[in-house]
């Protein structure tokens, strides 16, 4: 997939937010470290995979840079961080740029298309959002730094309203299509079969 060029001339990073929290959706039988490492590296894939753009790892989970490929920059921050101190604490360890998405480690089979639909919704807004079924958010994607008003996390119920609330002027917080995340073992019916990717949690969840 490509993207556009950054037109301000920055950088475009592309970062895997993961976190511990994010074993959970593990269904009965399946080892949750093997399991997020799975959904972990499908994701990372999918942000790897794109054209024109810097993939980075963010992660609080010790072990994680053996799911990227050689070269990647792969950041640690402190385990413990939730809502919107997680989300701005990750903008912050970002090593440069002048647009990053952030996308939540637990979106294995999300569309490279919509990662683009966010960098385009940044052209007329400071900050994008990709809902989540079911509330908060799978993506969110920012001019960098990231705003000091930004605080909403990927668990909130409501982010775009919390984030467009906060914001200093109107038409300041863009949304994009929507798309699902793995938080607990019941989400797992919403992996489509025929989409392609997530490679690693459908082999894991089949053997």
């Amino acid at each position: 997939m490509v993207t556009e060029a950054d037109p301000a001339g920055g950088h475009r990073l592309v970062a895997v937010l993961v976190t511990q929290a994010m074993a959970s959706a593990a269904p009965p039988g399946v080892d949750p470290g093997a399991f997020l490492a799975a959904v972990a590296e499908d994701t990372y894939e999918l942000a790897a995979g794109l054209d024109f753009v810097t993939p980075v790892l963010v992660t609080s989970v010790p072990g994680m840079e053996e799911i990227v490929w050689p070269g990647t920059p792969v950041i640690g921050i402190a385990p413990g961080l939730s809502g919107g101190a997680l989300v701005a604490e990750a903008f912050a360890a970002l090593p440069y740029g002048g647009q990053a998405v952030l996308i939540s480690g637990d979106a294995p089979d999300l569309p490279p298309l919509l990662v683009g639909k966010l960098f385009r919704a940044l052209g007329r807004a400071r900050i994008a959002v990709c809902p989540a079924a079911d509330g908060g958010a799978v993506a969110v994607a920012a001019h960098l730094p990231y705003p000091e008003w930004a605080d909403a996390g990927f668990d909130d119920p409501d982010p775009v309203a919390a984030l467009r609330a906060a914001a200093p002027g109107r038409r300041m917080v863009a949304t994009g299509p929507g798309w699902h995340r793995l938080r607990t073992p019941g989400d797992l019916h919403r992996l489509d079969p025929g989409l392609e990717g997530w490679d690693n949690t459908r082999a894991l969840l089949s053997a």
